[in-house]
């Protein structure tokens, strides 16, 4: 039964619709970032996302009574590197970046977390995942290539790009993380255990270092739907189905899939942002795709192996 669960086609909905959501909040953190405060808007983030899951979660807050000294450490990370990190370095990064560009930088993330899940978890590797990983990565970048018109200075370009490198690192950290927590705890437990967890450390970041303290009077009415979203949906309801997947599926096979965020995030930037859609990201598209399905038919065939 376990393997016919890590071959379903659910699965595979499971990781496409994570990273979808995932790449959405690209473009919104740009747009958030611009109408609030960094660690408030964080702060708000984190409290959305405990609201949404909290209905599912309190009926079945047994399975967190029941965790393991391990497996709070692991969450306790997850918090860290999932939630606080990725969310400030991201928000930081995208005030600089274009969404291009920051979906560009996003690129970069089934590379990055394929790495460490060799480095970190032994995972096996072989010439068609690299082959698969390489096309998922070229694609994601030929679509990203063309980045003209974005109005930031050069040095903001640069800092704003390092930044959302930041959290695509912190992204591959909480992704491995999730496969190391007890099987005994669900999705929901562990995204709502990590989310509220975050929330003490958002809301003194905030009172430290964010201007006027939890002042939000520069946002209108977008900056607060892109919040709603950015904190129910992609911190909330995101994790839950992202780690349902990846926790079945092996790493090389959800960093293949994480080749779905940057475009995610760039077709968002068309839609969110009014940046400049090219004729030539057809072919990213392309190559994305294929670099997924081939990580798909390899992840089948060593099913059918085992």
């Amino acid at each position: 039964m376990a393997s016919e669960n890590k071959n379903s086609p659910l699965l595979y909905l499971q990781l496409f619709a994570g990273m979808a959501l995932f790449g959405s909040a690209t473009p919104l953190s740009k747009i958030v970032g611009e109408g609030f405060p960094v660690f408030t808007a964080s702060l708000m983030r984190m409290g959305l996302a405990a609201l949404v899951l909290a209905p599912f979660v309190i009926p079945r807050l047994g399975e967190l009574k029941k965790a393991s000294a391990s497996d709070w450490r692991a969450m306790a990370f997850i918090a860290l590197f999932g939630m606080v990190g990725f969310t400030a370095t991201m928000l930081f990064g995208m005030r600089l970046a274009s969404g291009v560009v920051g979906a560009t930088v996003m690129s970069m993330t089934p590379a990055v977390t394929a790495l460490a899940a060799f480095l970190f978890l032994k995972e096996s590797y072989n010439a068609t995942k690299s082959t698969a990983l390489a096309l998922a990565v070229a694609g994601a970048i030929t679509i990203n290539i063309f980045n003209g018109g974005s109005g930031e200075s050069g040095m903001a370009m640069v800092w704003g790009s390092l930044l959302v490198f930041a959290a695509v690192c912190f992204e591959a950290g909480y992704t491995l993380l999730a496969k190391t927590v007890s099987d005994a705890l669900s999705a929901l437990s562990i995204s709502f255990a990590a989310s509220v967890m975050a929330i003490p450390v958002f809301l003194l970041l905030a009172l430290l270092f964010d201007p006027d303290g939890l002042t939000v009077s520069g946002a209108n009415t977008g900056h607060w739907a892109a919040l709603a979203f950015w904190g129910a949906i992609t911190a909330g309801l995101a994790p839950v189905i992202w780690y349902t997947g990846v926790r079945q599926a092996p790493g090389a096979l959800a960093a293949g899939f994480m080749a779905v965020m940057p475009v995610s995030a760039l077709v968002g930037s068309y839609l969110l942002l009014d940046e400049s859609f090219r004729g030539a990201h057809l072919a990213g598209f392309g190559l994305v795709f294929a670099g997924v399905l081939l990580m798909v038919r390899e992840h089948m065939q060593g099913m059918k192996e085992d």
